[in-house]
Formats: C-alpha cells, sequence, structure tokens
C-alpha cells in the first residue's frame, strides 16, 4: 500500500451520487490531501473548474449530467485539463470503459470500493501528477531567472486576452528591457550580466504577487509582465515604481570592488474591450497588445532611457502615445 508521506498533500475531490461511497472514500483518502466532495455531477463540475483539484474520483452514472460528460467537458477546457480523473463505478462494460479512456480518465476504481485498493491507486496517481507538474513547472521556467519563460507567457497572455474579451474587464502588458546591457556585459562581464538579469527578476517578481499577474522572460535583457484586470493608470503607475527600484538596486558583481547598477526602459500598453472593439474589429489578436508595448519599449528607449512611455489602446486614437514622467535613478 503507499504511504501517504510519500505523496505531497493534494486536493482531492469526490463527485458521487451516493453518500455512502463518498463517506468511505472521505476517511480512506483524508490522509492524503484535502479532501471536498459533492453528491451532484453539475455542482462537482463547477467545484472542479473553481478548485482545480489534483485527482477527481468521479461515478460514471448520476442523475443529470453523466460522470463521462464531466470528463469531456473537464478535458476540453485548458483550466482543467491536467485534473486527473479516475472513475467509480460498479460498471464493468469494456466499451465503457473504452470511452472513459478515451475522454482522459486514467483508472477505474471497482464499487463496492476496497480502500486499500482505493489507497493503492489515488497514491500512485498522486506521484505521477506530481511528477507531471514538476517537468511542466520546469519546461515553462527560465533557467537563469527563475521567472516564466516565454512559452509560458504567451500561453498566460491569450488565456486572459480571451478573458478581457468576454468579461469585459482590461489587460495591461508592461516590455521591460535592460538599458545598454551589452555595454554592461563589455563592462562585467556574461557572469556580471547574469546577476544584473537576475536583481531585475526578483523586482518584477515581486510586483506581481496577484493570481492572473506573470512576470516572464521575454528573451535575452526584455522581460514582459501581464496585469490581469488592470487599467492604463495602475499599470503605468506599477511600471514607474519598477523603474525606480530597478534603478536604485546596487547588484554585487564579482569582477567589481563596486556595487554596479542598471536601468531598465519600460513600454506599457492597456487593452479594453469595451473601447477598442470598434477601431480593432470584432476578434482582435493579442499580438495587438504585444505589439503595443513594444512600440512604447522603443519610445521610452528613444526618450532617453530609464522611463516609462504608455500606450492605451482606444477606440478613438488606438495608436497615441503618452508619455510618463522620467523615474527616479535612486
Amino acid at each position: 500500500m503507499n504511504e501517504p508521506s510519500a505523496v505531497a498533500r493534494r486536493l482531492i475531490l469526490l463527485v458521487d451520487d451516493d453518500p455512502g461511497t463518498i463517506q468511505v472514500l472521505y476517511r480512506t483518502l483524508s490522509s492524503y490531501g484535502d479532501v471536498r466532495f459533492s453528491t451532484s455531477a453539475a455542482e462537482g463540475l463547477q467545484m472542479a473548474r473553481d478548485l482545480q483539484p489534483d485527482l477527481l474520483l468521479l461515478d460514471f452514472e448520476m442523475p443529470g449530467i453523466s460522470g463521462l460528460e464531466v470528463c469531456r467537458q473537464l478535458k476540453a477546457d485548458p483550466r482543467t485539463a491536467d485534473i486527473v480523473v479516475m472513475f467509480v463505478t460498479s460498471h464493468h462494460e469494456t466499451d465503457l470503459e473504452v470511452q472513459a479512456f478515451e475522454m482522459g480518465a486514467v483508472d477505474f476504481i471497482a464499487k463496492p470500493v476496497r480502500p486499500v485498493v482505493v489507497q493503492a491507486r489515488v497514491g500512485t496517481q498522486l506521484r505521477l501528477k506530481a511528477l507531471a507538474d514538476a517537468l511542466r513547472q520546469a519546461a515553462l521556467k527560465d533557467g537563469l531567472t527563475g521567472l516564466a519563460n516565454r512559452a509560458a507567457f504567451e500561453a498566460q497572455l491569450a488565456w486572459e486576452w480571451r478573458r478581457a474579451l468576454r468579461a469585459a474587464v482590461p489587460l495591461s502588458l508592461l516590455m521591460v528591457d535592460v538599458d545598454h546591457f551589452k555595454r554592461f556585459n563589455d563592462k562585467y562581464g556574461h557572469l556580471g550580466g547574469d546577476a544584473a538579469l537576475q536583481q531585475v527578476a526578483a523586482q518584477l517578481q515581486r510586483a506581481t504577487q496577484r493570481g492572473g499577474d506573470l512576470a516572464a522572460r521575454f528573451g535575452g535583457e526584455e522581460f514582459v509582465v501581464l496585469l490581469a484586470d488592470t487599467g492604463g493608470q495602475a499599470a503605468q503607475q506599477l511600471a514607474e515604481r519598477l523603474c525606480a527600484a530597478i534603478a536604485a538596486v546596487a547588484i554585487d558583481v564579482e569582477s567589481s570592488s563596486e556595487p554596479a547598477r542598471v536601468t531598465v526602459s519600460i513600454g506599457v500598453a492597456t487593452f479594453d474591450a469595451r473601447s477598442v472593439e470598434p477601431s480593432f474589429g470584432a476578434a482582435p489578436k493579442p499580438a495587438t497588445l504585444v505589439a503595443a508595448a513594444d512600440r512604447t519599449l522603443y519610445a521610452a528607449k528613444a526618450a532617453g532611457r530609464n522611463q516609462v512611455v504608455f500606450e492605451p489602446l482606444d477606440a478613438s486614437n488606438p495608436a497615441r502615445l503618452a508619455t510618463a514622467r522620467a523615474a527616479p535613478t535612486g
């Protein structure tokens, strides 16, 4: 039997219309993680979307929505596609099992449930999920800075863009570039350059603690900060604080007897579906926001660097550039 200590505590969701089965499963798995439950398929589906559990134990046949349909909907949604689904069922028909596996389920537990079997199978799946999560995180992380990499940023941007269109909420993007980075590298060496990038990344990470926000390394000495539910004024203010905070950091460089400093230029662009759609059409693309932030970044560099430039994407004048005050140099 798999020992609970061998598996990091995870979130487990039980969905079964039989309270007796729920009770047995709850007692059996309570030492493996935070166990939640529902006796309604519709409610369980919503709980899975809201809670994002690591593992879902799902009854195959329930009133209203079948377990198979719940599984299909979860696997069709990128937000819930990684939830591990195991069916708990008294059915043994081969065609039903094949359908479930084709939908994305990983295993079956037969009713009446036997605790020792449940623990063995759930423990195995939780360990596999932990390994998959670790590999997925490693694939989406920049090795030098620890921030999300460009692939992770593009996936998050696509998701937040769709949400911004659907919910009519603002979405802002900061494009951050280290000023004169080649000159810094030439003076302090590549290790010094690495230290500078890590310090910039640390400041960006501290500024993005809300859910939906993301700091990522875009490439080379360029970074991006995606700010969900954030309008232009708030994004611009955050960019100015970042510009000042980065300029104030003393970087410990081994090749130098004195701490080094870097500054950044930041381009800010804000998208608001309520005002942009008339000028960009019914289906604007995430690249619209990236291109706007890139334009403002180059405008900040052309204006002298170590400052913020802001571009609101609005219907009246989508290409307007509004230059913010230069950030203090610390």
